[in-house]
C-alpha cells in the first residue's frame, strides 16, 4: 500500500501535507496541556485525558466516540482549562449558556481544522453535555495509567553524549495523550479513522508502565535485548485489560510498527509532532524574556489599574521601552510621573 509521502503528498478529497502548517499553531497550544493543572484534580490536563480515555475503553465505549469527545475537551481546555458544564451550572449558569460557552471555546481553538472534523467535535461536545460528567460513572482506570503518569520521559539523549535533563519533565501519560489528540486532528489529512489513530497513540508506550525510559542512548545500548524486553513488558500490561479491549489494543500496537495504513500514518505523524513540539516548548521557555511579557503579551493589560501599574513598573525601570533583552535594565525613561 502506498503511503501519503509516496503519492505526491495528496490524499483523497484533495487534502495534502501542505495543510500541516495551518495546524501547527494549534498543535503548539495543545502541547501546553502537559503543563496545565487545575485545583482538586490530580495530574496535568493531558494526564487526566489519558486516564479518562482508558476508563471509557474499559467500560466498553467505542474508541471513535472517546476519541472525538476527548479531542473536543482538549480543544476547550486550550481556551478554558478545567471548565465543564457541571462547573458552570454550579456557579449559576444555565445549562444552555454553559454549553454555548464551551462550544465557543471549541470553535475559537478549532479555527484551523477541517470543517467536517470540527463539526464532529462539536457534536461530541454536545453529547458529552447531554450525558453529564461520565467519569464519575466509569470504572477505575487500569493500574498502568497511574504508572505511566509517574514514569518520566527520558528527555534528550544520544549515544556517547550526556543526557540533557529538561524540566518540567513530561510523563508518558502526557505524551500518549497529546499524540492521541494530534492523531485525531491529523486524521483527515491521512484519511484515517479517528478512533484507530487515537487508540494507537494511547497504547504506544504501554511497555513503559514497567520499563523506565532510557531514551535513544539507552535503547541503542540495549540493542537486540530491547525488543524482547518491550514485548514482555507490554504483554504484562495488557493483562490488565478486559479481553475485548486487549484485542483491539493489540491490533492498534501492530500499527506502531508499520506505515501501511492511514491510521498508522496519522499516528506516526502525531508522534513526531509531539516529540518535536515538546523540545520546541523547552526552547521557547529558555528564550523567554521579560520584555515579551510586558510588551508582546501585555501583562499590564487595560483596566482601572493599568496607569498605576505602569507608573510603579516605570519607577522601577521595568517597562518594555527601558528593558533591553540580553542587557538587562538600562535606564528609566518612561515619561510617567513617579
Amino acid at each position: 500500500m502506498a503511503t501519503v509521502l509516496e503519492t505526491a503528498s495528496v490524499v483523497p478529497g484533495g487534502t495534502t501535507l501542505a495543510d500541516l502548517p495551518r495546524l501547527l499553531p494549534l498543535l503548539r497550544e495543545l502541547n501546553d496541556l502537559k503543563r496545565v493543572k487545575v485545583a482538586g484534580v490530580e495530574g496535568s490536563m493531558a494526564e487526566q485525558l489519558f486516564a479518562r480515555s482508558w476508563q471509557a475503553l474499559v467500560a466498553g465505549e467505542d474508541a471513535t466516540t472517546i476519541a472525538l469527545r476527548e479531542t473536543a475537551r482538549a480543544l476547550v481546555a486550550v481556551r478554558l482549562p478545567g471548565y465543564t458544564v457541571p462547573l458552570l451550572t454550579s456557579l449559576g449558569m444555565s445549562a444552555e449558556e454553559a454549553e454555548a460557552t464551551l462550544q465557543q471555546a471549541l470553535l475559537s481553538a478549532g479555527v484551523p481544522l477541517a470543517p467536517a472534523l470540527l463539526a464532529e467535535l462539536q457534536a461530541a461536545l454536545v453529547m458529552e453535555a447531554l450525558d453529564g460528567p461520565t467519569e464519575t460513572l466509569l470504572p477505575a482506570a487500569p493500574a498502568f495509567v497511574a504508572q505511566l503518569a509517574a514514569q518520566p520521559r527520558a528527555g534528550a539523549t544520544h549515544p556517547g553524549r550526556p543526557r540533557i535533563m529538561l524540566i518540567p519533565t513530561e510523563s508518558h501519560a502526557d505524551h500518549c495523550a497529546l499524540v492521541a489528540v494530534y492523531a485525531v486532528l491529523l486524521s483527515p489529512i491521512f484519511s484515517a479513522k479517528p478512533g484507530e489513530a487515537f487508540l494507537t497513540a494511547l497504547a504506544h508506550h504501554l511497555h513503559n508502565a514497567t520499563l523506565p525510559d532510557p531514551g535513544f542512548a539507552g535503547d541503542e545500548l540495549l540493542g537486540h535485548r530491547l525488543p524482547t524486553l518491550m514485548h514482555q513488558a507490554t504483554a504484562l500490561t495488557l493483562t490488565q485489560l478486559p479481553p475485548s479491549v486487549r484485542h483491539s489494543t493489540e491490533a492498534a500496537l501492530l500499527r506502531t510498527r508499520t506505515l501501511d495504513s492511514p491510521a498508522a500514518e496519522a499516528f506516526h505523524a502525531a508522534d513526531v509532532f509531539d516529540r518535536t513540539l515538546e523540545m520546541a516548548w523547552h526552547d521557547q521557555s529558555a528564550r523567554f524574556r521579560l520584555h515579551q511579557a510586558l510588551d508582546d503579551l501585555n501583562i499590564v493589560h487595560a483596566g482601572f489599574t493599568q496607569t498605576f501599574h505602569q507608573q510603579v513598573l516605570g519607577a522601577a525601570g521595568l517597562l518594555p521601552e527601558v528593558f533591553s533583552p540580553g542587557a538587562g535594565i538600562v535606564s528609566h525613561s518612561s515619561g510617567l510621573k513617579s
